[in-house]
């Protein structure tokens, strides 16, 4: 049972029930390790959660849960009694905070698990662009033919990098680009110029951004106003031969007009960490059978297959944050918020205002 003490006007509560939901068994030991040492009680599903994939024991807490569950109003108020909505990532825009917060629901997640972890693997993106190291890579394995052939590639050095969201996993990209002699411009709603200053680029309009960069790296939040930010409009105005990295949320990308300005070469190459409608990649069988399938889009999921196999595409599964060290982080900072939250009524690590 949840005990409550009264600080003041607010109500506190020493021990809650929580449920995480994660595909993970060792995230789950540790994160239920940490939580019931300091007296919550923790459940665990195996599977994401959804609208379709409710638990039966719903008189819990708190939620904590992946990018691949989606939080909406409608499971928001499957759990009748929830004070807390956690999620064990950067990104939020699955979940409903809004909703949540016109109940009176917190909402967290951890915000600095892994700004040099995505930053790394985005330059790492960059490098396979550059150098063609798929390519290489793919062509001796499969054909055991050891030649260069047709496999040359271009400097980092001297190029012009775009950072299109200057936070905190794109400053990391930033300094990385800088030790590869890169020049650096970036766009950013909210431009620090004492942060150029010190890292040593410039910040530009959006437009101009495209227009001189021959790399562009995605570091935004997703949200409605960012929503295809990377559309036909915006693709008619970059550098042509220009590539593109996506380790931020696939729907910042019109998938259809990525397809069409890679085939009418504007963009000469892309590297895409995340894609529109991932989760149905994942698995397509079970969404084409889902009741919700008319509800996705149907032409983004054709556009994805066709991304997959054009040559000068590489698609990664979502796996940017996914070292050892940031899973550490990700599940401290969520044991963190869900301890703090239930002990003083305050988060450590809220979601930001949502417009």
């Amino acid at each position: 049972m949840t005990l409550l003490k009264q600080v003041d006007k607010l109500f506190i509560i020493d021990m809650a029930s929580i449920a995480l939901f994660s595909r993970d068994v060792q995230e789950e030991q540790y994160q239920t390790a940490a939580l019931t040492a300091v007296g919550h009680t923790v459940t665990c599903y195996p599977y994401a959660l959804d609208s379709q994939h409710l638990p039966k024991v719903r008189d819990v807490d708190a939620l904590s849960v992946f990018v691949s569950s989606h939080v909406t109003k409608d499971v928001i108020d499957a759990f009748p009694h929830l004070k807390l909505i956690t999620t064990r990532s950067t990104g939020f825009d699955h979940i409903d905070v809004a909703y949540a917060r016109s109940k009176g629901i917190a909402v967290g997640y951890v915000s600095h698990y892994g700004e040099n972890t995505v930053a790394e693997f985005a330059m790492g993106l960059m490098l396979t662009l550059s150098r063609k190291l798929f390519a290489a890579a793919d062509r001796i394995k499969e054909t055991n033919q050891f030649s260069y052939d047709g496999l040359e590639g271009f400097d980092l050095k001297g190029k012009t990098l775009g950072v299109i969201g200057a936070g905190h996993i794109g400053q990391c990209l930033i300094g990385i680009a800088k030790g590869f002699g890169m020049q650096v411009i970036a766009y950013d709603r909210f431009p620090r110029p004492e942060l150029a200053s010190q890292l040593g680029f410039g910040y530009k309009a959006f437009d101009e951004v495209l227009a001189q960069s021959d790399i562009i790296s995605l570091h935004l939040f997703y949200a409605p106003e960012t929503h295809h930010i990377i559309n036909a409009d915006a693709i008619a105005k970059m550098k042509k031969g220009m590539y593109v990295i996506n380790t931020a949320r696939g729907a910042l990308i019109d998938t259809e007009a990525l397809v069409a300005g890679l085939k009418n070469n504007t963009i000469a190459g892309a590297a895409l960490d995340v894609i529109e409608e991932e989760n149905i990649a994942q698995n397509e069988a079970a969404y084409v059978m889902h009741p919700d399938a008319a509800t996705h889009d149907l032409r983004a999921m054709l556009a994805n297959h066709v991304l997959m196999d054009m040559p000068n595409v590489i698609v990664t599964p979502h796996m940017a944050f996914d070292t050892k060290e940031a899973r550490q982080r990700i599940l401290d900072g969520d044991s963190a918020n869900i301890t703090s939250f239930f002990a003083s009524g305050s988060l450590q690590d809220p979601v930001p205002p949502v417009a």
